[in-house]
This record gives C-alpha cells, structure tokens and sequence, in this order.
C-alpha cells in the first residue's frame, strides 16, 4: 500500500486523487498512475490497482516508463481491496482503463468518486517484440493525451457531473482519434 494514503492536502490546497483500474494492474492502470503522478504533481496524486492482480508489473510497462524517462521504483500491481474500506483514500476520480474492468462490480470506494471509462487497447500479452513495443506506445500516447486534457479542467472545482462530462469528452476526443 502506497505510505502517503492519508495525504489530502498539500501546500497549495487540495489534492485530487484518482485510482486507475484495470483487470491485471500490470500495464494501461500502472502507466496512467505514473503519468498523472508526474503530470499532475502539486494537483493529483494517483493510484493504480486490478480486480484480479497479475502479481508483477508487465516488463513492456516498465520498458516504456523507462525509456520515457519516468522513475519506475516502487510500483507494484496490487488488488483493489487495498483501496477499499477503512484506511483507504477517499477518491474523487475512479477510472477504468479496460473494457473488462468497467463491467465488474467495484468495491465501494471512499470519497463518492466520479467514475469514467477510458478504454485503451492492452498492450499485454503480445509476444512478438516488436508489435509488444507498438502497442505499449500507443497505450502510453493515449494515456499522457487524455491526463493532459484532464489537467486542463479546474478539477479542484468542477462538481460532479462536470468532472463526469468532461472525462467522457476527453475519452470520445481521443476514441474519434485512434480510430
């Protein structure tokens, strides 16, 4: 479990948290919490985490963290029963990251969080190099695309259903583009 769960504020004012979700939590969810952790830094603070956990973090994940030049100490695919209950974060976002992950029953979360479905294409699995490689960047594009546009919004003072809007036009933005 991450040390800093009971951090809300930081110095400038409220801190946004959001928890990527995904079936394994070893490649899309890992990659949208590095990337909104380093892009959100001082705003957000996000978290990642599976319905059913692959136990390691996919080694493509890691390679293209790497490569991008992001700091890759620490991370972990963890269940999301850590997220849930007594202890945890309260969360204002909650985005899935597959489709499969969208369709399951979640924990109950702390916080009421608004929740989105950004769905991304899984890089995992693939076991030619070369199309694994491809695919991991598209995975990393989509996601710094979308948590970009998300950090444009005043997150810190959208109510609900503008935060909820907001991240589905962000998501149809991008779907109309990958097409």
């Amino acid at each position: 479990m991450p040390q800093d769960l009971d951090q809300n504020l930081d110095e400038a004012g409220r801190i946004v948290n959001v928890l990527f979700l995904c079936t394994g939590n070893s490649a899309r969810s890992i990659l949208g919490e590095v990337l909104l952790n380093e892009l959100g830094a001082g705003r957000c603070r996000a978290y990642s985490a599976g319905s059913h956990p692959a136990g390691r973090v996919n080694p493509g994940a890691i390679a293209k963290l790497r490569a991008e030049g992001h700091a890759t100490e620490g991370l972990a695919s963890k269940s999301w029963d850590v997220f849930a209950g007594a202890g945890a974060p309260a969360f204002d976002i909650v985005i899935t990251v597959c489709d499969s992950a969208a369709g399951e029953s979640c924990p109950i979360w702390n916080g009421s969080p608004v929740t989105a479905h950004w769905g991304i294409p899984d890089p995992a699995g693939i076991d030619d190099p070369d199309a694994s490689r491809a695919a991991f960047d598209r995975a990393y594009a989509q996601l710094r695309t979308r948590i970009a546009a998300m950090l444009e919004l005043p997150l810190e003072e959208c109510d609900a259903e503008a935060t909820r809007s907001a991240l589905a036009g962000i998501h149809d933005a991008q779907a109309g583009l990958d097409a």
